[in-house]
């Protein structure tokens, strides 16, 4: 085309007719100037819908359609160019911005409601309407992406709950507004078991505590039966009761009765019944021993007997199930204490000769009158020792206490004595003996 043809629309006319609509300059966005005569190609709105022009924006969204649109050929835009200023032309500058507007419902933790607004995406829907959501909120469709008119958008707020299922402990976090939609969420069977709140609470923003006991199921041995329940029992105790079980006096169970009962646990009842049984020890006494020069040696004597104390002891005495169990000492009490024996022990060398009764059968004598045995008494108590002497004798032969605690040396020495000065007649059955 010649330079002569390319006219502006201010001097274009019937005279000259219109050849090439591309060669008409571009008019700022939103001018209006009155287009020259052409041919009535023009359909209504009503008939044929306008092109839609988007406002620029901002966010990546727009970002996105600012590339895309610098990528479009030169060709494309020309041809579109006289579609615009149609479109200008009948509407001027306000349809970018209906075009641009959009209609959103946007659901807040429950509670929708339908807005319009000129966000490209979530993010910015979220930041015009004041809605914060941190790291434990849902929203869908994620921050960041596109909308358009007609979206919904959803947001849940997290809530805290401290759970506690069956003794375990844990901290959760559950965008659910009642306490049986965070069970659901959370995967908690909750089926015949132990809620400490209602399940149609409402679980606020600061979150709640649960706890949670699920039905279980636990076998009793019991009075020789087994009895299998389902139960959400806190203890092993609730749970014997619940098999109608009673647990009597020092009645008792296998397992701890305030422990949890767990699943397929078996519980054994243990019938136990106590009694007491108080039974009296000796406490043996201690024996004091003194030197004394003037007893011979081998010669003991007792000054003061010694006597045993007295030791009270209380045992309890248990029977589980009908054994018997080993007797439990549960308290010693001592009665009286034990008395020490007070005991003179001689040292005095022992003469080991008398004139005129050394060539004697002494051990004849001994074996005839006791059988030779030292500590030996008669069964009236009388008389004692080897040879039998009472006690009035021995003393008078200058023995100590009574013969028969006397050694075995002093008292043949003590008989050779009686015999020099008696002769054979203190033994008058056996003293034929000592001469063999």
């Amino acid at each position: 085309m010649s330079n002569s043809q390319h006219q502006t629309y201010e001097t274009y006319g019937p005279s000259k007719p219109y050849t090439d609509v591309h060669s008409a300059p571009t008019l700022a966005y939103g001018v209006y100037v009155a287009p020259p005569p052409y041919d009535d190609t023009y359909t209504p709105a009503h008939e044929a819908p306008a092109p839609v022009v988007r406002a620029e924006g901002s966010g990546r969204a727009a970002r996105r359609r600012r590339a895309r649109n610098t990528e479009r050929s030169d060709g494309t835009v020309r041809r579109l160019l006289p579609q615009a200023l149609v479109v200008a032309f009948l509407a001027g500058g306000t349809t970018a911005f209906v075009a641009e507007d959009k209609a959103i419902e946007l659901s807040v933790d429950g509670r929708p409601r339908t807005l319009h607004t000129f966000a490209d995406d979530v993010s910015e829907l979220l930041a015009e309407e004041g809605v914060q959501v941190g790291p434990h909120d849902v929203v869908a469709p994620a921050p960041g992406e596109d909308l358009a008119s007609g979206d919904e958008v959803a947001v849940r707020y997290g809530r805290p709950v401290r759970l506690t299922i069956d003794g375990h402990r844990h901290e959760v976090w559950t965008t659910a507004r009642t306490v049986e939609g965070a069970l659901q969420q959370l995967g908690v069977r909750a089926q015949g078991a132990y809620l400490s709140v209602s399940r149609s609470l409402p679980i606020g923003r600061r979150g709640l505590a649960l706890d949670v006991r699920t039905e279980r199921a636990v076998t009793v041995m019991a009075d020789g039966r087994a009895r299998t329940i389902r139960t959400n029992a806190a203890t092993v105790r609730e749970a014997v009761e619940q098999a109608g079980i009673t647990l009597r006096g020092q009645d008792t169970t296998s397992v701890a009765p305030d422990s949890f009962p767990r699943d397929g646990q078996t519980v054994t009842v243990l019938r136990i019944t106590r009694i007491k049984e108080v039974r009296d020890e000796a406490i043996p006494f201690e024996v004091e021993r003194t030197e004394d020069p003037s007893l011979f040696r081998g010669t003991e004597i007792v000054d003061r007997a010694g006597q045993p104390g007295l030791r009270r002891i209380t045992y309890s005495l248990q029977t589980v199930n009908g054994v018997r169990q080993k007797p439990r000492r549960t308290r010693t009490e001592v009665v009286r204490e034990p008395r020490a024996q007070v005991v003179r022990v001689g040292t005095k060398p022992l003469p080991m000769s008398v004139r005129g009764a050394d060539d004697l059968d002494w051990q004849g004598l001994a074996t005839c009158e006791s059988g030779g045995r030292p500590g030996a008494v008669d069964p009236s108590g009388t008389y004692g020792g080897l040879y039998q002497f009472d006690t009035r004798t021995w003393q008078s032969l200058g023995g100590k206490g009574r013969p028969q605690d006397a050694s075995a040396a002093e008292q043949t020495f003590r008989a050779k004595k009686l015999y020099v000065r008696q002769g054979a007649s203190p033994w008058p059955h056996c003293g034929t003996r000592l001469q063999g």
